[in-house]
């Protein structure tokens, strides 16, 4: 039976003959919509707790979350490389001599064979993409875009600092150099209607993303998105809704894209809202069970030309 899609573990273990997982590090960064360059307070909402492992904090010097994370990893899922994951807020917020040298510290570490770094459209430039260009001939390295959404009414609302335009031109920027692109984006945000969601699967594939994460939106305590849904609650996707919206997304998204992701996962004691009580491999499963029972498969709807006008804007 064929593949139902095209899922990071499977490409990344045919890439490397092996289990490969990702070992995140904080290193500190901020953004420039939280320390004021652009705005404060950051994505409305982003809590960085709800995301990143308890082994990586700025607090741990990197040897040591590399070496707790490469240890947790080993054990729980056997995994035999690793890439470093710089993941906490945004990860190219620097000069691009001082960031190398951080690549490329974790670079040395035996069964680390790349890097995956979490950024922003806005904080990227020429000289940062030469870099990455440099590092992708001695290793794997994957740039990942936070595009959030397509849509620029809700990066307004998102208080993201930038608008889609700011995306396509560093997708632009960071093509045929021989890194990966990534890119996630958020579904569910109430500035959106389900088929504005939808139609950012047309979109995105016609935008030259070779790994890509969709995450369903949840409420984070200690967010202003949390405040502004205490005080005026607006609809979430509930799990059988969604289950239902990511088949069908799925089924809209180039067929040669890599899907990293499919949903979130938030740790519980910091989850508001919508709580599933499913575990990770209970929405897995429930979506692939859903794709199987309906016969289908990423791509099955996808159109070429439906990406045609996201890849003429680059």
């Amino acid at each position: 039976m064929r593949a139902r899609y095209n899922s990071y573990h499977d490409y990344l273990k045919e890439r490397f003959g092996c289990r490969v997982n990702k070992v995140s590090v904080d290193m500190g960064f901020t953004c420039p919509n939280r320390d004021g360059s652009l705005a404060r307070g950051g994505c409305v909402y982003c809590n960085n707790d709800s995301f990143v492992p308890p082994y990586a904090r700025a607090r741990f010097p990197m040897h040591d979350q590399i070496t707790s994370g490469m240890e947790y990893l080993s054990k729980r899922f056997k995994a035999k490389k690793f890439i470093v994951y710089f993941q906490a807020y945004t990860n190219t917020y620097g000069g691009a001599d001082e960031l190398e040298r951080m690549y490329r510290e974790a670079l040395r570490y035996e069964g680390v064979v790349g890097i995956a770094v979490g950024t922003r459209s806005d904080c990227i430039d020429e000289e940062k993409l030469d870099m990455f260009e440099r590092l992708a001939k001695e290793c794997y390295v994957s740039v990942e875009y936070g595009i959030e959404s397509i849509y620029d009414k809700t990066l307004e609302f998102m208080n993201r600092g930038h608008d889609y335009r700011s995306v396509l031109d560093a997708l632009r920027m960071s093509q045929g150099r021989g890194f990966e692109i990534g890119a996630h984006v958020i579904m569910g945000m109430p500035t959106e209607t389900r088929d504005e969601m939808m139609a950012t699967a047309a979109e995105v594939s016609g935008l030259g993303i070779d790994c890509f994460k969709v995450h369903n939106l949840h409420i984070v305590k200690n967010t202003p998105l949390e405040r502004m849904y205490r005080a005026n609650p607006f609809p979430l996707f509930g799990f059988g809704e969604y289950i239902d919206f990511i088949v069908e997304f799925l089924e809209r998204l180039s067929p040669g894209m890599v899907v990293e992701r499919l949903f979130t996962d938030t740790p519980r004691q910091l989850l508001v809202a919508p709580d599933w009580g499913k575990s990770h491999i209970q929405v897995m499963q429930a979506i692939e069970a859903e794709l199987e029972k309906r016969g289908t498969f990423q791509g099955r709807l996808y159109s070429p030309q439906d990406g045609a006008a996201a890849a003429s804007a680059l």
